[in-house]
């Protein structure tokens, strides 16, 4: 039987790049986004989904199995960035962060965990390498993707020995369009390609990792 895979924030470059790599294994594929509808070469693609609110997030999850079949992936890719120092900064971007990474990952894998507790399955999350050891600057994001770990281990030891794995990718700066526009300076030679996040996001959603759980695996360009 095919799997079949929701991921979140679909539409931008890393959850284009999961979508495109969990589709050459056969995977059935669910793109789900906040943003308007697009091209994108998924099984069932779900545009305008307010991914922080917890009735759209569940309604749009029992669209997904309708129509597709038992779900048995998640791939939280939703969420954002922005760079402001806590000096002078805005209350409105910690909510900003905090909806957009961390309350997206929560409310998708709830709504999810119902599905996946029936067969079995995964979820994965996108953390932050900079969550770790934040510049100036990074506090808002860094908060918000220091509480997807947490949220990482937590879920992963609350449906432990259930069938249910929990794992989370803490990717250094991701090479993206976005981010050369951003940082026109930078090198990017040392950035991450969407495609091979997309790996491993990828292997820990397969079987091929079922000794995998609760772990935050860190991404950096070798």
């Amino acid at each position: 039987m095919s799997k079949i895979v929701i991921v979140t924030g679909a539409f931008g470059a890393l959850g284009r790049a999961v979508v495109a790599r969990l589709k050459t294994d056969g995977v059935v594929v669910a793109a789900v986004d906040a943003s308007p509808s697009v091209e994108i070469e998924a099984n069932l693609v779900l545009p305008g989904v307010d991914l922080a609110d917890a009735a759209s997030v569940a309604t749009a999850f029992e669209t997904v199995a309708t129509a597709l079949g038992p779900i048995t992936g998640l791939a939280n890719i939703a969420g954002s960035f922005v760079w402001e120092p806590v000096v002078g900064g805005e209350a409105q971007t910690w909510d900003r962060m905090f909806r957009t990474n961390l309350l997206t990952a929560a409310l998708a894998s709830r709504a999810a965990l119902p599905h996946l507790l029936k067969q079995g399955g995964s979820i994965v999350n996108v953390g932050a390498a900079g969550a770790v050891d934040p510049a100036t600057g990074m506090a808002p994001y860094a908060a918000s993707k220091a509480g997807v770990m947490a949220l990482t281990r937590s879920l992963a030891d609350e449906v432990r020995g259930k069938g249910v794995r929990i794992n989370a990718v803490l990717p250094t700066i991701l090479d993206t369009p976005t981010n050369r526009r951003d940082m026109p300076d930078a090198d990017p030679a040392g950035w991450i390609r969407p495609a091979d996040a997309a790996e491993v996001i990828a292997f820990l959603l397969s079987d091929v990792s079922v000794a995998v759980n609760g772990a935050g695996i860190a991404l950096a360009a070798s």
